[in-house]
């Protein structure tokens, strides 16, 4: 696997530009189309987007009809919190929607042992109590001014959570993101579609809405969430390194570097995890490891016709 935290910090920075982008453009278009509208333009464009991004970069083939029942399942709550989301924006302030929303990674832990059959701990019981406790300090509910924007918003956190189980459940079973994109913005279109038409109006976009709707269907999606309470139960610390920065500005102490990790490593102070070692003609066979989610620690390819595999 190949680690660039400074990569993987642009695209976070960029998916939350592009979310605050969209409540922007959300409460924009607000006057003239109904979330139902929203959500039918935005899932339209998206669709377009991602066939586009599937053709040009070779995986169109990794789109797949097998889990369809799934995929149902997921986009309806997935729909339904998108939805809730776009009419809280015009319910309430922006800070109590996001407050309310982020306690989506409380329910992802709540809703885990039914979903994905994982067991709630003490130390993650305790780290969903710090997080709803964040949102309550943050949010400052008061209970006699509960109002129906703020029920939405938190009842988006729910919908938003349990499709993310169901992601995280479906990649698990080996179905690609761009297959569950694809299904994503082609169901939610249709989804919309129909809930827009019920009442015998859609509002088609205008000059004025046209432009707000095509950044929604850009920005479209949640930004990626690190689930840091991992990090905080299981004692773990989060280094960044940039590698290929160091080759270019300082490739010295990029070199000084792998010398001292080397070095460590031939003292036997540096451990590496070596799961399967096959020789270079079984390449195909570690590579499968990778695709079915089966590797533990490296695979390595020798050379020579060494292998710790039968």
């Amino acid at each position: 696997m190949t680690h660039r935290p400074f990569a993987a910090a642009l695209w976070m920075a960029g998916s939350i530009t592009s979310f605050i982008a969209m409540a922007i453009a959300g409460r924009s278009v607000a006057g003239t189309h109904d979330t139902f509208e929203i959500m039918t333009w935005r899932s339209l464009i998206g669709f377009f987007l991602v066939l586009l991004a599937a053709v040009a970069t070779g995986q169109s083939s990794r789109i797949s009809a097998r889990r369809l029942p799934e995929h149902l399942v997921r986009n309806i709550f997935h729909f339904s919190g998108q939805n809730l989301w776009f009419w809280a924006l015009t319910m309430i302030p922006l800070a109590q929607v996001f407050a309310l929303e982020f306690t989506s990674p409380v329910w992802v832990i709540l809703l885990s042992p039914l979903v994905l059959g994982e067991r709630i701990t003490r130390a993650r019981a305790a780290a969903a109590a710090l997080g709803f406790l964040g949102v309550l300090i943050v949010a400052r509910p008061d209970p006699a001014q509960i109002s129906p924007g703020i029920l939405a918003a938190a009842g988006c956190a729910i919908g938003f959570a349990v499709s993310v189980l169901m992601t995280r459940a479906m990649t698990r079973k080996g179905e690609s993101v761009v297959s569950i994109l694809f299904w994503l913005t082609l169901m939610q279109f249709v989804m919309g579609l129909g809930m827009a038409l019920i009442d015998g109006h859609m509002a088609l976009p205008t000059v004025a809405t046209l432009p707000w709707l095509v950044l929604i269907g850009f920005a479209g999606g949640r930004p990626p969430a690190l689930p840091l309470n991992h990090a905080l139960v299981k004692n773990i610390s989060i280094h960044g390194f940039n590698w290929g920065a160091y080759r270019t500005l300082d490739p010295a102490a990029l070199r000084d570097s792998l010398a001292a990790l080397s070095d460590l490593y031939a003292q036997g102070r540096l451990r590496p995890v070596a799961g399967t070692v096959l020789p270079l003609d079984r390449a195909v066979e570690g590579y499968d490891l990778l695709r079915r989610r089966q590797a533990v620690g490296k695979v390595i390819l020798t050379m020579t016709g060494a292998s710790d595999q039968p």
